[in-house]
C-alpha cells in the first residue's frame, strides 16, 4: 500500500543520512534528486522511434494482412495485438540493469533527455530484476508514458482548486508533467508507464513480440495485461472489437489497438518506411459523437498569429469528456458547413482529443440562427487582420500578446539575434511570471530579475544578460529575419538587406519596389507591407532601437569561394558542427544550404540518424557524402 511505501522510504532515508556512502544511483531516494534544467537536452535514440500507419475499418486492416502474406510469402501470419495507449512515447536505456538515460519520441531520431522526470515515475525500475534471462549489458526499450483518468480528474481539481487552467485531457496531462523541467514538479503528478517494444539488447536473442513481452516483464517492466497473440487477421478483428466494447470501462484513454507482426526475423524482412515500419499498424476506433447546440462562435489567435474560429457549445459529455467548445477550423470550412450560431450540430472528438463540429442538422433550424462573420481586427491586440487564403492572420506580430512566446523564441533562435540559453522553456517562464510583456522588454531584465525565477543561478542569470546585451550587435538581415515576417526566412532577410540597406528603407518600401526584387513574389511583397503597415510592429521596432538594437548592414561579399553555385542538404546530427554552423560554412565558401531534397541538390551531408531526406537523396541518385568527406571538401579534415 502507499502508506507501507511510504514507512519504508522513510527508514531508507534515514539509513542513507546516517550512511551516505552507501547511496546508489538506483536507490530510490534517488527517483527526486535532480535540481531544475534549464531547458531539456538533445540525445539521439538507439534506434529511430518510428510512427505508425493507420488503418480505420475491416477492410483496410484485411488489405494490409494480404500484403504482408504476400511479402512474406506465406499462407498466414501470427500478430501480437495491444491497446492503443493515448500518451507519450520515451525510450529508455538500461546498461547492465541500471536505468541510465531516457527521452522523448521527439522527431523518431532525437528527443528529449527526461531521465530524470522518468525516474519520479514508479513504475519505471531504475534497476532491472533479473529473472530467468539474466540481466543484458545494453537495453532500450520503448514505452507509453500514461496518466490514468481518475488521476487526471483529481489533478484538474486541484489546479482549479488553486485557480489554475485546468488540463485538456490525459494525453496532454501527460506530456505536460513529463516535460516539466523541474522533476520535483513531475514528482507530484500521478503518472504511470507501459512498456511495448525492445528497441536494441545486447547478449540475448529474441525471437518474436510476444517473447519481448515476456522477457519485459521478467525484468520488471510493466506490460499491458491485455495484450493478445492473435493466429490470424481473423482473431485481430475479433480483438479490435473486444477492445472497443471494454474501452469504456478501462482506467485509461485508448484510442485503438496496434497489431505487429509477432516475429522478428519477418519484421526485418519487411523493413521500414521513411517514417513507419511496414510490419505494424494502428486500428483506430471512430471518433466519438454527440449532437449538441453553437451558443456562440468565438475567434481564437495562435501563437503564428492565426485567427481559429472556436464553437462554443452547450456543454455535453462526449464518452466522459465534457465538451463545451469545438474547433471550426477556418472561415472556409464554416462557410462549407453553413455553421450558425444557434445550430444544432454532431461533434466528435478527432483522434479522441480535439473536439470538431463535422455536421449542422439543418432540419433543426428556427429561422433564429446568426450568420458569423470574422473580424477585421484581431481580437486581441486590436492590429488589422489580412486574408491569406483559408486563413485569417493578426499582423501585429511583435505586439500581440497572442503571438509572444512564438515570437521571442524565433527572435532569439540562432540565425536571427542568436541569443544564447533563451530557448522555449526558459522564453515560457519569462512571459508566465510577467517579466516580459514583448520583445523589447529582454534588454530591460537584469541579473536579480532572473535570480527570482526557479532553475537560475548566478553564472546562468549573467549569461543570459550577456548573451542579450551581444545581440544589439547583429547584423540587419539577422534582425528581419528575428522580426518574423510572414513568408521571410534567412535567404530573404539578406536579399532584402543587400537591397535596401536600413531598415527604415525597408520599412517605407512599397509593393512594386518589393516586386521589383527577382526573388520577391507577390505573397512575401504584401507580407513585408502590412508587416509594417501595423503601427504597433513600427512601435516595437522603435522601442528595440532606443533600447540598443543596431541592426547594421553588413556588405556580404560576394564570394568566390571553392562551393561557388553548389547547393547542400544536410541531415542527420553531425559531430564537429551544429546544422547553422555548417550551412555558415558553405554560404561563405559561396555556396547555398538549402532544406528540400531535389535534383538541383548537389551534395547530401549524411549525420547520425538521417532522417527522410536521406532516403529521398537515394532515389534521386545524388552525391551523398558523410561528415569527413563534408570536411574534407570544405578544406577542414
Amino acid at each position: 500500500s502507499d502508506a507501507e511505501y511510504d514507512k519504508l522510504m522513510r527508514e531508507l532515508q534515514q539509513l542513507e543520512e546516517m550512511y551516505p556512502e552507501l547511496i546508489t544511483p538506483d536507490s530510490p531516494t534517488q527517483r527526486v534528486g535532480a535540481p531544475p534544467a534549464e531547458e531539456f537536452k538533445t540525445v539521439a535514440h538507439l534506434k529511430p522511434m518510428l510512427s505508425l500507419d493507420n488503418a480505420f475499418n475491416e477492410e483496410e486492416m484485411r488489405r494490409f494482412d494480404e500484403r504482408i502474406k504476400r511479402e512474406l510469402g506465406k499462407e498466414n501470419v501470427i500478430y501480437t495485438a495491444e491497446p492503443k495507449l493515448d500518451g507519450l512515447s520515451v525510450e529508455l536505456v538500461y546498461e547492465n540493469g541500471v536505468f541510465v538515460r531516457g527521452s522523448t519520441r521527439g522527431d523518431g531520431y532525437n528527443g528529449e533527455d527526461v531521465t530524470e522526470n522518468l525516474k519520479t515515475i514508479r513504475a519505471v525500475p531504475l534497476r532491472l530484476r533479473e529473472g530467468k534471462y539474466g540481466i543484458p549489458r545494453l537495453l532500450a526499450v520503448r514505452g507509453e508514458v500514461i496518466m490514468h483518468i481518475h488521476d487526471f480528474e483529481e489533478l484538474n481539481k486541484k489546479l482549479i482548486e488553486r485557480g489554475e487552467e485546468p488540463l485538456a485531457n490525459p494525453r496532454n496531462a501527460a506530456a505536460g508533467s513529463l516535460r516539466r523541467l523541474d522533476p520535483k514538479e513531475t514528482a507530484e503528478r500521478p503518472l504511470d508507464i507501459f512498456f511495448y517494444e525492445i528497441m536494441v539488447v545486447e547478449g540475448l536473442k529474441i525471437n518474436t513480440q510476444w517473447e519481448a513481452l515476456e522477457h519485459l516483464r521478467e525484468w520488471g517492466l510493466k506490460t499491458n495485461p491485455l495484450v493478445k497473440r492473435c493466429k490470424n487477421i481473423d482473431e485481430v478483428i475479433e480483438y479490435y472489437n473486444e477492445m472497443k466494447e471494454k474501452r469504456e470501462q478501462l482506467s485509461y484513454e485508448i484510442d485503438g489497438i496496434v497489431v505487429k507482426v509477432d516475429n522478428l526475423e519477418d519484421q526485418e524482412k519487411l523493413g521500414i518506411k521513411a517514417r513507419s515500419p511496414r510490419w505494424a499498424i494502428a486500428y483506430k476506433f471512430p471518433p466519438r459523437e454527440k449532437i449538441t447546440q453553437v451558443m456562440d462562435i468565438i475567434v481564437q489567435v495562435g501563437r503564428t498569429g492565426t485567427l481559429t474560429p472556436v464553437a462554443l457549445l452547450k456543454p455535453v459529455d462526449v464518452s466522459g469528456v465534457t465538451v463545451s467548445r469545438a474547433t471550426l477550423h477556418n472561415f472556409d470550412y464554416i462557410r462549407e458547413k453553413d455553421v450558425r450560431i444557434g445550430d444544432w450540430v454532431k461533434v466528435i472528438r478527432a483522434g479522441d482529443v480535439i473536439p470538431e463540429v463535422v455536421e449542422v442538422i439543418k432540419e433543426k433550424r428556427t429561422g433564429k440562427e446568426k450568420i458569423f462573420q470574422m473580424p477585421d481586427k484581431c481580437p486581441v491586440c486590436g492590429s488589422h487582420v489580412v486574408r491569406e487564403g483559408a486563413y485569417y492572420r493578426c499582423t501585429g506580430g511583435l505586439s500581440c500578446p497572442a503571438q509572444l512566446k512564438r515570437s521571442i523564441a524565433h527572435y532569439a533562435s540562432k540565425g536571427a539575434m542568436d541569443i544564447e540559453g533563451l530557448g522555449p522553456k526558459i522564453v515560457d517562464l519569462l512571459v508566465d511570471k510577467g517579466l516580459v510583456k514583448r520583445i523589447s522588454d529582454l534588454y530591460k531584465l537584469t541579473i536579480p530579475d532572473l535570480l527570482r525565477l526557479p532553475g537560475f543561478a548566478l553564472k546562468s542569470a549573467k549569461n543570459l544578460i550577456e548573451s542579450i546585451e551581444k545581440s544589439k550587435e547583429r547584423s540587419l538581415d539577422r534582425f528581419i529575419y528575428a522580426l518574423g515576417i510572414p513568408n521571410v526566412g534567412e535567404h530573404m532577410a539578406k536579399v532584402l538587406a543587400e537591397r535596401f540597406k536600413t531598415l527604415d528603407n525597408l520599412m517605407n518600401a512599397r509593393e512594386i519596389e518589393l516586386l521589383a526584387i527577382p526573388e520577391v513574389g507577390p505573397e512575401t511583397a504584401k507580407s513585408i507591407v502590412d508587416f509594417f503597415r501595423e503601427p504597433k510592429n513600427r512601435e516595437e521596432i522603435q522601442r528595440l532601437k532606443e533600447l540598443g538594437v543596431k541592426a547594421t548592414f553588413e556588405k556580404m561579399e560576394k564570394k568566390e569561394g571553392i562551393l561557388k553555385g553548389k547547393v547542400f542538404v544536410f541531415t542527420g546530427a553531425l559531430k564537429s558542427f551544429t546544422r547553422e554552423e555548417a550551412k555558415r560554412i558553405v554560404e561563405e565558401l559561396g555556396g547555398r544550404a538549402v532544406s528540400n531534397v531535389s535534383r538541383n541538390v548537389d551534395y547530401v551531408v549524411v549525420g547520425e540518424n538521417p532522417g527522410s531526406k536521406y532516403e529521398r537523396a537515394k532515389q534521386l541518385g545524388l552525391k551523398i557524402i558523410n561528415e569527413e568527406e563534408f570536411k574534407k571538401l570544405i578544406g577542414r579534415a
